[in-house]
């Protein structure tokens, strides 16, 4: 099986970056290699006809000092970041934001992908450019969110699951054709709630299916089982869970015949629950984390790309930084939404005269990751506001 992924990978045509960045359909032919020998049955290995392309988007997003911006919040939800600046959820001041956020000068400099909400993705900015041109303009790979959220798991511990493989395949292809070269699933794993060996199989199934189907429509998936801060539990509860939903997770990757070098992960950091009394330091954080990284993630992976999960903006870049000290089998990266936009929106408060010194907070938060990416991050001169915690119970996404 090694042996014909190599041969496929070495025949696939190279995509000039131009290519991609047009949205054209890039299809070729399907390949497929089938064995035989004396002792054994004849099997088949088959990879998506885009493999030459996912592996070099993915090594695009996953590229040295960059990470991701995360700004897919569905419009309820951001629609609940504006009201906290007293703002309307209208789609103009969605557009506004937004528009904010992509147009920062030089902020390919420090993120190499966004992930944005549907509206977003055919959405143009205030000046009448799309989104999606703005982005590719400043060398930032666009990406989509393609979930439909989560709704209750029924037999479960009071659990939930991801909908939205219903009619994937289509919109995942409509998404490549707009300009998306990857997409973002999220699905949850709750420990005070067990959790049940029936939501992680399912978490695992769910995200396995979409990341194939992605693939096969041209888009490098980012597998994103999240594992709620919520709870008292400490970081060795953490670390026990985590490792079993990371191992179901590559089973089903595997059974669906995802290609690894295609992906790229969305974890999260081990941590203890956020109530828990024994708070964990960077140090501590980063070796459970790299721990479970080793023990579970194939170095085939190309990217790992943390969520915050209503860590503080500080915390999380200490944290990170903290696991860039030493060299690492995979790119160690962020995939960060409020961790990133915190200050940045609470800065730009809805007033058009803010606009530059709002992306002047949203800046120096990207640099502050980068420079975790590349471990040389010191904390100094971080703002108060930067300190604070932005956990949220029972956060909705």
């Amino acid at each position: 099986m090694a042996s014909a992924s190599a041969t496929l990978l070495k025949s696939s045509p190279i995509i000039d970056k131009s290519e991609w960045i047009k949205g054209q359909n890039l299809r070729h032919p399907s390949v497929c290699f089938v064995r035989s020998h004396p002792t054994s049955a004849a099997f088949t290995v088959r990879a998506s006809s885009y493999a030459d392309e996912l592996v070099k988007t993915a090594k695009t997003v996953a590229s040295p000092g960059r990470g991701i911006l995360a700004m897919d919040e569905s419009n309820a939800t951001c629609g609940k970041r504006l009201a906290s600046i007293g703002l309307e959820n209208t789609e103009a001041n969605r557009q506004a934001y937004r528009t904010l956020l992509v147009s920062a000068p030089g902020l390919g400099d420090y993120i190499s992908g966004a992930i944005l909400f549907e509206e977003t993705l055919y959405q143009s900015t205030i000046d009448g450019k799309k989104m999606v041109d703005v982005l590719v303009e400043q060398k930032i790979v666009p990406g989509i969110k393609v979930d439909k959220g989560l709704v209750p798991l029924p037999g479960s511990n009071n659990e939930s699951w991801c909908q939205g493989l219903d009619g994937l395949s289509s919109r995942t292809a409509a998404y490549y054709q707009q300009g998306a070269r990857f997409a973002k699933w999220r699905t949850v794993v709750s420990i005070p709630n067990g959790p049940s060996a029936l939501a992680v199989k399912e978490a695992a199934w769910g995200l396995a299916r979409y990341a194939a189907i992605s693939q096969d429509s041209g888009l490098v998936p980012i597998v994103e089982p999240e594992i709620l801060l919520d709870g008292d539990h400490g970081i060795d509860r953490t670390f026990e869970v985590a490792q079993k939903v990371w191992a179901e997770v590559f089973f089903y990757l595997a059974e669906n015949n995802v290609m690894f070098e295609g992906i790229l992960l969305k974890p999260s950091m081990v941590t203890p629950g956020a109530e828990c009394k024994d708070k964990a330091t960077p140090q501590q954080v980063a070796d459970y984390t790299l721990k479970l990284l080793h023990r579970r993630i194939p170095p085939a992976v190309p990217g790992i790309m943390f969520l915050s999960g209503g860590q503080s903006e500080v915390e999380a870049t200490l944290n990170l930084n903290a696991m860039n000290q030493s060299p690492n089998p995979w790119h160690v990266s962020f995939s960060y939404a409020r961790a990133l936009q915190n200050t940045c929106l609470k800065t730009w408060g809805g007033r058009p005269e803010n606009v530059k010194a709002a992306q002047d907070s949203l800046l120096v938060r990207a640099k502050a990751n980068s420079l975790a990416q590349l471990g040389k991050y010191t904390g100094e001169g971080e703002s108060e506001e930067a300190k604070k915690g932005m956990f949220v119970k029972g956060y909705v996404y």
